[in-house]
């Protein structure tokens, strides 16, 4: 008998089979259960090699011996004439098909969970962008003087602004990466809550006129490191370190990856060193925000222009701190940093075209103006020259969505906030884009997470999220519990305005104490008389208010819904350069025209 017709009448090939796509099945299931528990990738390797090493041993069982009547015996000792291995091989047949059964159900049930199209947008984004990704930590400052912090802060955001022009990579942005800064979380859950699956950390160690910096970088999977160095440098080299550090890594990870070339080559941003130490701790204070913070922030970026007005960045840097000035003042004027923050961009942008950040600023004082087709253009250059900048998309996020183009207003906060999970402007505007979109549960988790991550503003934000749902008294108890003493006249203000929604012979009350205590903007007056029944006071209103920058977002929101079908809020909306901004761009799903006829809803 030939060695193939004794292989089948021992029914190897049928163990094999069997066997085989039981294995396969094991995987499967196995696979599912290690993503839920999050194990590490070595406990899945584990497991393949020990099924396929079985395989060698069913094969070897399945030759040498025989399950018989009266048990398992080694296969030379059963008679023949006595064998029943062609009964053994039917029932093998059975169970091959069962087991196919149940592999082709498991086949299905995967492909539904991991290619199904009913997930949303936020999960789409999780499963999509981890891959070439990194995070740069806050290198730990060793120095003997706690003040040189600013400066191993500085060296992490350097590195960041060389890695997130390398093609094919993914960087989490500083705010996000320095949200972990003095906390002792451990790498893998650092990489977990950021979503990228390297992480670079390191130490820098300053002393008079030298440095050393130390720095790794840690491929989180395998929890190995891909690479490590330590530089001992005089301090005038810090930029040639910066290189050399930022070099290494692309290298490392072009190995490990295959990631792209550096798009851009930073070039040296400015020769004085103290310049760059004043543009170094401006960074540090601004991005603590903080009226007080920013206001230090300008002083030292103002102090490193006057001594290199070449410096490019810094004039970029004292453009963004003006922009954010307002938002964390109670008597700061818009119109007044707005002004400067132009100034100070477009001199950044005659320096050096390519600072992604000044054209983002020049987006946002175009929209301020209402400049719509600009503001536009700016944003779209933003992101083209950094992708993995978020700033970019979150404040084109709140110009889609002050442009009522709400789809794309929520697609660009969720890729702010993929790039920066922990911005607490990146999540308020998140907010914001949910409701537009009619998504209330995901408006108030966006908003709660701005407050928890400090946002000046949010927690107003999340007041009227549950006023709108007819919460009152969810209202009232976030601002019984959430509103501090410290802002007691906003305090008193919104209970007296909840007061006012739940009897409305309190509003003439309330717009009395509005007109003693705050010059309120006059779109907020409008939406108000709408809420409270008075829609002629608000349609009266509407020849004489000029809504700028987010005031429009206002105008979208359910609320005003009876401003928008008035037809006078067409005029509107050619006075102040929507229609022409939506014949360029596309026309939002809340409007449309019809000849010279506009309408709403």
């Amino acid at each position: 008998m030939s060695l193939f017709s004794e292989l089948r009448r021992r029914n190897v090939f049928r163990v094999a089979i069997a066997y085989s796509i039981t294995a396969w099945l094991v995987a499967q299931v196995a696979e599912l259960a290690f993503d839920s528990f999050g194990s590490p990738e070595w406990v899945m390797k584990t497991l393949l090699f020990v099924l396929a090493a079985g395989l060698v041993f069913a094969v070897i069982f399945a030759w040498a011996f025989e399950l018989t009547p009266e048990g398992l015996k080694r296969e030379k000792d059963v008679d023949r004439s006595e064998s029943i291995t062609h009964e053994t091989g039917r029932k093998l047949n059975v169970t091959i098909i069962g087991v196919l059964a149940a592999a082709l159900l498991v086949s299905v049930v995967t492909h539904r969970w991991t290619d199904g199209d009913d997930r949303s947008a936020e999960s789409v984004i999780e499963a999509t962008s981890a891959g070439q990704s990194i995070a740069v930590l806050p290198f730990v400052n060793m120095s003997d003087d706690p003040s040189n912090e600013y400066f191993s802060d500085g060296i992490s955001e350097e590195l960041l602004n060389v890695l997130v022009r390398v093609e094919g990579l993914r960087v989490a942005s500083r705010t996000s990466s320095f949200s972990f800064k003095g906390k002792d979380t451990p790498i893998p859950e650092i990489a977990n809550a950021l979503n990228v699956e390297h992480v670079l950390e390191g130490s820098v160690r300053k002393a008079g006129n030298t440095v050393r910096v130390t720095a790794q970088l840690i491929d989180v999977r395998t929890d190995s490191h891909l690479w490590s160095e330590t530089y001992d440098r005089k301090l005038e080299d810090i930029f040639v370190i910066q290189d050399e550090i930022s070099a290494h890594i692309v290298e490392a990870l072009k190995v490990a990856l295959g990631a792209g070339e550096v798009v851009r080559t930073l070039e040296q941003p400015t020769q004085n060193l103290a310049a760059y130490e004043d543009y170094l701790r401006g960074r540090h204070f601004w991005s603590r925000r903080g009226e007080n913070n920013i206001r230090k922030a300008i002083e030292l970026f103002e102090r490193a222009t006057e001594t290199d007005p070449g410096f490019a960045r810094a004039w970029s840097s004292l453009a963004a701190a003006h922009i954010t000035l307002p938002n964390y003042s109670a008597i700061e004027s818009h119109d007044v940093h707005y002004a400067l923050a132009r100034r100070f961009a477009e001199q950044a942008l005659s320096l050096d075209a390519t600072l992604a950040d000044a054209h983002a600023a020049l987006g946002d004082m175009a929209r301020a103006e209402n400049e719509w087709i600009e503001a536009e253009l700016h944003y779209r250059q933003a992101i083209q020259l950094e992708p993995n900048n978020s700033t970019g998309y979150l404040w084109y996020a709140e110009h889609l969505g002050a442009a009522g183009h709400f789809r794309e207003s929520r697609v660009n906060a969720l890729k702010a906030l993929e790039l920066d999970p922990y911005n607490a402007g990146a999540n308020a505007v998140a907010a914001d884009a949910s409701l537009l979109n009619g998504d209330r549960a995901n408006a108030e988790k966006y908003a709660r997470a701005a407050i928890d991550l400090g946002h000046p503003w949010a927690i107003y934000g999340l007041v009227f999220l549950r006023i709108d749902a007819g919460d009152l008294d969810a209202a009232e108890r976030t601002v019984e519990t959430e509103i501090t003493s410290v802002d007691q006249l906003h305090r008193e203000t919104i209970t007296r305005y909840i007061a006012a929604v739940r009897d409305p012979e309190h509003a003439e009350s309330w717009f009395a104490w509005v007109g003693d205590n705050f010059p309120e903007n006059p779109v907020d007056m409008a939406v108000d008389n709408i809420r409270f029944g008075r829609t002629d006071e608000a349609i009266e209103m509407l020849d004489t208010i000029q809504p700028v920058a987010n005031d429009w977002i206002d105008l979208w929101k359910p609320v005003a819904e009876p401003i928008r079908r008035h037809p006078i809020f067409a005029g509107m909306l050619q006075r102040y350069g929507l229609i022409a901004y939506w014949d360029e761009y596309g026309w939002p799903e809340f409007c449309s025209r019809d000849g010279d006829e506009i309408t709403c809803r």
